[in-house]
């Protein structure tokens, strides 16, 4: 054996080795580590972990086993809604959801793919059962991110979508026509009160049980992880019910309905839509848990700034609050997750090794 080189010492040849072999564990075991910690969950809004349409599964059930089983995340989430939005029953979204004032139903979605990097949406979607599929292809399919109206329904055309005449149901028919007995009068004579009054003949209806009061402004929010940490999300709707015809709310909107990073994680509403619009919520909550928030709290500082926001009287209680209802369900990088309502009680739904559950929601104002 060749003597050592002046300078170089055994303790110094030892050392360096040992270090050359330590550095690329250094490197992975991190990486193993965070992958090995992400455990798969899927959070949505409460009709989430209600409705079947006759089947066996929720939305959240069918999203959680398709992602587990290794199907695409937001193709999972996708199926899952598809279980709302094909249910006659469900006056809030897809076929049978509340039409507009003039007896159309009109349906927004959007979704993101967070390691692709897709986003696609529709708005003021007539005749397609499944808005989420349509708002699926323009992500997947364009180079643009949202399509309304007629060109959304000619796209769905083009891409082989079933288009029907009209999406109503005997269900949602009746209820149209008892608020168009109720509204009649005024509606055509001040249009300037117009709006208000149909709102406030829902808002009666729902009090008297004709309505689900979460049908008024009904939405579903769904989002999911995979163990792999790859994180996607949709929210699909038929919007405010009874609305002005053309009216589009924060559901189809990228960082009002839904906003996804994949650094960072997930967040979607239901509820009033305009004050969302104005707050951008869904991408202020993510931007907040990019700066080191939790879910819970990236979503309460969301709410604050929505009760901030909120000056004008006939949107007030008595004690100067706003006084309509509002939820984001929340889900970041690490697969954590809440809900958090603007007022009183709500739940959210979760599905992960655990199985299925409602979940309560933090309230802002009890």
């Amino acid at each position: 054996m060749a003597p050592m080189s002046r300078g170089l010492s055994r303790r110094t040849l030892l050392a360096g080795t040992a270090s050359a072999a330590i550095v690329p564990i250094a490197r992975a075991f991190p990486e193993i580590m965070i992958k090995s910690a992400v455990k798969p969950v899927v959070i949505s809004s409460s009709n989430g972990n209600a409705d079947k349409n006759g089947g066996t599964e929720t939305c959240v059930q069918r999203a959680f086993r398709l992602m587990t089983a290794g199907t695409d995340v937001l193709d999972s989430l996708i199926e899952g809604v598809n279980i709302l939005e094909l249910d006659p029953e469900e006056m809030s979204v897809g076929w049978g959801g509340l039409p507009n004032a003039e007896g159309v139903v009109q349906l927004d979605s959007c979704c993101m793919h967070g390691p692709k990097k897709w986003a696609g949406g529709v708005a003021a979607l007539e005749g397609v059962r499944t808005p989420s599929r349509v708002a699926r292809d323009v992500a997947a399919k364009t180079d643009h991110h949202l399509l309304v109206g007629k060109g959304a329904q000619d796209f769905a055309r083009a891409m082989g979508h079933t288009i029907e005449l009209n999406l109503m149901t005997p269900k949602s028919r009746k209820v149209w026509l008892e608020w168009k007995r109720r509204t009649d009068p005024e509606h055509y004579l001040d249009p300037t009160k117009r709006a208000e009054i149909g709102l406030q003949t829902a808002l009666a209806m729902a009090e008297e049980g004709i309505i689900d009061p979460l049908h008024v402004y009904g939405t579903i929010n769904c989002d999911g992880i995979n163990a792999k940490g790859e994180i996607c999300g949709v929210t699909t709707t038929s919007g405010l019910a009874f609305k002005i015809p053309g009216r589009v709310g924060d559901s189809p909107i990228l960082g009002a309905g839904l906003y996804v990073d994949q650094e960072v994680g997930a967040a979607g509403s239901t509820g009033r839509g305009e004050a969302n619009l104005y707050n951008l919520c869904s991408f202020l909550i993510v931007e907040e848990m990019r700066r080191g928030l939790h879910p819970k709290d990236a979503g309460m500082s969301a709410l604050k700034r929505v009760a901030k926001n909120t000056v004008e009287k006939r949107l007030q209680n008595k004690k100067g609050n706003p006084n309509f209802g509002l939820q984001f369900y929340i889900l970041d990088a690490q697969g954590r997750h809440a809900g958090v309502t603007l007022n009183g009680r709500a739940g959210y739904a979760v599905c992960d090794e655990n199985g299925a559950r409602i979940e309560p929601c933090e309230p802002l104002f009890g």
